[in-house]
């Protein structure tokens, strides 16, 4: 079996974490493979380029939080690899294992006692004056704002080609259920649980209270055009990456053909994760308060 481990940049605990297991793995006699900058900092001899890193190997063990996570699942998911999410960072959805457990964990994926999950990805295209000029693919969401004036933007949305509104707003999400329970939360869009075949709607501050989120089937084709003639509007692909969009520019978004093969926990379940990280189902204080 071939490891790969990639970690998030500038951060001890992931230096000292990466270093004790890729020696681990070494003397379990597993070919690991270091990405080229974290390998640096652990002083491996066993590093590649990042971007090389899927073409290699079998398993991605990912030493960060989630943003870490979403960066790797957009480098890998063409690849059919499973990925193991080490959480180092402050939430946790997506990188499930503890760094308690990830001794554990490796000794079940090289026993291959372990399970993965399917999780779908969107993907969206972006058309100017009828021309693609750019492609996204996202396992948590996009987003379309107005970007650092806090203007309201107007997008025109279809759904199948048929025209479902003209939303007046500071912006719109657009997720994966895997993503219903980051940024569209907040704007208050519902959680999905992860394996649904659906993609979410979810308005930034509407400007109408009858703009409410809108859950579509996964294999439908959305169209959001823009409107608003300003220099501005932004789509941000997984809050890390994005373009500046303009008046009259379409992005078409669908299911992405590809899935991020995530290995499961066998530690928790969804519902206890969303109860330890969101403290769902929680009740604040004594009937009597």
């Amino acid at each position: 079996m071939k490891i790969g481990i990639i970690g998030k940049k500038n951060k001890q605990s992931v230096y000292n974490l990466a270093g004790s297991l890729n020696k681990w793995l070494a003397e379990k006699d597993v070919e690991v493979y270091v990405e080229e900058e974290l390998g640096k900092k652990i002083d491996a001899d066993n590093t590649i380029p990042e971007k090389k890193m899927p073409a290699v190997v079998d398993v991605v063990v990912v030493l960060g939080g989630d943003g870490t996570f979403l960066g790797v699942s957009r480098l890998v998911h063409n690849y059919n690899i499973p990925i193991v999410g080490i959480n180092l960072g402050a939430l946790g959805f997506l990188a499930e294992f503890t760094p308690e457990e990830v001794y554990e964990t490796m000794e079940r994926v090289m026993d291959g006692d372990y399970e993965v999950e399917d999780r779908e990805m969107i993907s969206a295209t972006i058309y100017k004056n009828g021309s693609k000029v750019e492609d996204y693919v996202v396992l948590n969401d996009l987003v379309i704002n107005n970007g650092p004036v806090s203007r309201i933007v107007d997008l025109a949305i279809y759904i199948d080609d048929l025209k479902v509104t003209t939303l007046k707003a500071d912006g719109i999400i657009l997720s994966t259920p895997t993503g219903s329970t980051a940024y569209s939360l907040s704007a208050g869009g519902p959680i999905l649980y992860p394996t649904l075949p659906v993609i979410l709607i979810t308005p930034i501050c509407p400007h109408l209270l009858t703009n409410r989120p809108l859950v579509v089937p996964s294999d439908s084709k959305i169209t959001i055009k823009v409107l608003t003639d300003t220099q501005n509007t932004y789509l941000t692909a997984d809050g890390q990456v994005g373009t500046i969009i303009n008046m009259g520019d379409e992005v078409v978004l669908r299911k992405a053909d590809s899935v991020v093969k995530l290995v499961k926990s066998p530690f928790r379940n969804y519902f206890s994760i969303l109860k330890d990280k969101l403290m769902w189902g929680e009740r604040y204080g004594s009937i009597d308060g």
